[in-house]
Parts: C-alpha cells; structure tokens; sequence
C-alpha cells in the first residue's frame, strides 16, 4: 500500500499521481509495491537470482509509457538492483526511472542500480530519470546513489536520455556508456546541483561505432557551499561520425568543479567537438533581478533555476 510519504516520492522522481493505465513498476523498500504490464510492455522479474526486473518491448510499439521508478523509506537500507530493457524495432516509446528517498534516522540508505538497453533498429527512446533525497528534520543520515548505465543502439536507432539530480543526495557515482550502431543518435542531458559537502562524480563514454552515428551531450551543473562534482565524458570516434560535447557549470562558496571532456578520434572521418566553462554568477545579472524587487538569495535562485531548466 502507498502511504502520503510513497506518494509524495513518486511525484517527485516521476510525476506519477493516482493510477495509470501505463506499464508499470514501483519497488518499494527492496520489494516490489506495484506492478502493470500492457499488451506491447511485458515486465517481469528476473530469474537469474539478481534483483531486479526485465522489460520486454514488442516490435512496432508506439505512443507507450513505462514507469519503472525506486522508492526508499528505510534508513539503513541498502540494495544493489539489476534492469535489463529489450526494445524491440521500429518502437517509439517512454520509460521514466528515478529514485527517491526519505531517509528517518541516522544510518545510510543507499540504492546501486544496473541499467542496460537492448535497443533494436529503426527505433526512438525517451528515457528519463531523476535523482532526490530528503532526511527527517534532525536526522542525518546519508543518501547514496550509484547509478550504471549501458546502451547498444541498433542501427538508425535514437534515444534522448535525460538526468536529474536536484539536492538530498550526499554521494553519488554515475557510470554511463553508449554504443551507437550506423546511423544511430544518443542525446543526453545531465543536469545536476550539489550543496553542503555532497560529492558527485559523472563518468562517461560514448562509442560511436557506425557510420553516420551520431553523439551529443548537454551537461549543466551548480556546485554550491562546500560540494565538489567531477565530470569525465568521453567521445569516441571509431567511424565517419558526428560528436559534440558541451559542459557547462556554475560555481559558488567554497565548492570544487572538475569538468575533463575528451574526444578520441579513431577514424579520419570522425567530426568531434568539446566544449567546457566553470563560472560564478556574473554580479550584472543579480544587480539587474534587484533592481526588479527581489532579494540576494531570490535572484540567485532564479538565475539558478533557469540555468537548470
């Protein structure tokens, strides 16, 4: 059953609120609190003695959503999860991931997942998924998330992957890679914010192994207080291709940023870009919000806000 707490989470990490006639998957404190397959998207729990789930996309499947999102309400928890998705051709579909969790004591809750996409040719993916962490007043326990993520990309395949990471997770590694068959085209879009003395490492790679593939990621960061972020993405060109990398981040109080972009070309044909800036807010912009009425803190929020939007 979902509590106000469960269905606060959810619509926090997954906008979900009420029922839905979507596939579904909602695991609970390390068990499963709910679950939907639909006539095209089958979900199933493994049987290969690992946590987790496996969920299979029929061929042809169109206009789909499925809701696969982790809930964690127990301080102390700790879980290593395992999701494999088969997507089938010719497909345009949705899956919303996520992790929340409301940590009530003083130990650690900790969620590690393995996420990895067979996805088949001629077909298109939306995938997102969002970070959050909260603590009951007083208690400090920490949240931890380390998130592992692998793609193959049948030939003339896209999928656009959005992440976000937006305060209460204290520790996190992401490990992402992508391998992008012809004419494939992977997008992604990180977007993250750290606080206090939280720390957030993004490690990733995207092989570009067919012709005509193509790459491209959009990275926004604020490091804020004490944090440090370190964020290590790799393009690699092993045929005539397109790939470009933007990161971009902002800096405040005593944090620390490291942004190491790398492009790798392994083919003549191979077009590859990087580009990376760190910055404090510039003092014209909070000048300028103040003079419209609002505070200090207001105008950096605002700015903030539509930096990571």
């Amino acid at each position: 059953m979902m509590n106000e707490l469960d269905k606060s989470l959810l619509e926090k990490i997954a906008d979900l609120t009420g029922t839905t006639a979507d596939a579904l998957n909602i695991r609970k404190d390390s068990g499963c609190a709910a679950r939907q397959s639909t006539e095209h998207i089958e979900i199933s729990s493994k049987t290969d003695g690992k946590e987790g789930i496996d969920i299979r996309i029929k061929d042809g499947t169109k206009g789909e959503k499925c809701y696969i999102p982790v809930i964690i309400s127990k301080s102390g928890l700790s879980e290593m999860v395992y999701n494999d998705f088969y997507i089938g051709d010719d497909c345009d579909v949705e899956i919303v991931a996520g992790c929340g969790i409301h940590n009530s004591g003083c130990n650690e809750s900790r969620h590690d997942g393995v996420h990895t996409f067979y996805v088949g040719k001629n077909s298109r993916v939306r995938y997102a998924e969002k970070h959050y962490g909260e603590n009951d007043p007083g208690q400090t326990g920490q949240n931890v998330m380390n998130p592992k993520t692998e793609v193959y990309l049948g030939e003339n395949s896209v999928m656009q992957m959005d992440t976000v990471q937006i305060r209460g997770i204290d520790s996190t590694r992401r490990e992402t890679a992508f391998h992008c068959e012809a004419g494939s085209e992977i997008v992604v879009t990180e977007r993250l914010l750290t606080h206090g003395k939280q720390v957030a490492e993004s490690d990733m790679v995207i092989n570009l192994n067919g012709a005509d593939a193509k790459g491209r990621v959009i990275s926004r960061s604020v490091a804020q207080d004490e944090s440090q972020q370190v964020f290590y993405p790799r393009m690699v060109g092993n045929a005539a291709c397109f790939g470009h990398v933007q990161c971009d981040s902002i800096i405040m109080g005593d944090a620390k940023i490291q942004s190491i972009p790398a492009i790798i070309a392994n083919c003549p044909e191979a077009q590859l870009i990087h580009e990376a800036a760190i910055g404090k807010i510039a003092g014209d912009q909070l000048l300028k919000l103040e003079t419209l009425g609002l505070t200090e803190e207001e105008a950096e929020n605002t700015i903030l806000e539509g930096f990571l939007a």
